[in-house]
């Protein structure tokens, strides 16, 4: 079985990517894994023309197609996910977005095998949980128009700097156990 683990950050070397790592390091004896980071694919932003929603398919080219064929190999997904002001990064926003296609909204739609499973893990530097379930709840809004499973979620506080993740690593591996 595979496991996509997802940077939802385009920050490639800082808190975010190293929960990132540590997910892929336990789901790796479990699960073929593979990482990305959102900011590894070029998109641009939704045109909000609706042409998707007659053709199943956006009028931009680009590599959104490719992010998702990500989707599609992998049996599980595991979105990990800072709070930029209290929501998603925009970046990942924007991806979400642009899979207006595969959105189970409107007919026709394009689609993803069935079966997959996703897990949702937020970040963020303050102390409340409610700005992690926030976070959380985009990424399996996101996952049920998409037909994946929503199976877990795990909020982290306070958790500015990649170091401060160390403090973390058994909360996570515990986290790692029920996917």
């Amino acid at each position: 079985m595979n496991a996509l683990v997802i940077n939802c950050s385009p920050v490639r070397t800082g808190a975010t990517a190293e929960i990132v790592r540590l997910v892929s390091e336990q789901l790796s004896p479990k699960y073929s894994t593979k990482t990305v980071c959102i900011d590894d694919y070029g998109f641009g932003f939704c045109k909000g023309c609706r042409s998707c929603h007659t053709t199943a398919q956006c009028v931009q080219h680009d590599e959104v197609d490719l992010l998702m064929s990500e989707f599609e190999w992998a049996d599980v997904i595991v979105s990990v996910s800072p709070s930029y002001w209290a929501d998603i990064p925009g970046q990942f926003k924007a991806f979400i977005d642009r899979c207006t296609p595969w959105c189970n909204t409107h007919e026709p739609h394009a689609c993803i095998s069935p079966g997959k499973k996703g897990y949702a893990i937020a970040l963020r530097t303050g102390p409340s949980m409610k700005e992690c379930e926030k976070v959380t709840g985009s990424i399996e809004h996101f996952y049920g128009h998409l037909e994946i499973e929503c199976c877990g979620r795990l909020g982290l506080c306070s958790v500015e700097f990649k170091e401060s993740v160390k403090d973390r690593e058994a909360e996570i591996a515990d986290f790692c156990r029920q996917i």
